[in-house]
């Protein structure tokens, strides 16, 4: 839902324009009020009402962490394959 509103707010702009509106929204100060806002609705959201859904968001973050720390060498493994099925090589 964030980022739909923060499409709708850009969607209109000229690039030229893009830079003076995202410069006073990326300081630390509003990055830190709006994460803090977002965890204390995460807060309420799930952890007040003991809610499942944060085992379930961590079991998530956990795959796709994993697959993003081993998608370097699975994408080596499948150049290495082409390269091998391309030359027709072995090892």
């Amino acid at each position: 839902m964030a980022l739909r509103a923060f499409y709708n707010e850009i969607k209109g702009l000229k690039v030229r324009e893009l830079p003076a509106y995202l410069k006073p929204r990326l300081t630390w100060e509003n990055i830190k009020k709006t994460t803090d806002q977002a965890a204390d609705t995460y807060i309420e959201k799930y952890i007040e009402t003991s809610s499942s859904m944060p085992l379930y968001h961590v079991c998530i973050g956990g795959m796709i962490f994993c697959y993003l720390l081993a998608l370097p060498h699975e994408r080596r493994h499948l150049e290495h394959q082409q390269q091998l099925a391309a030359g027709g090589g072995h090892h």
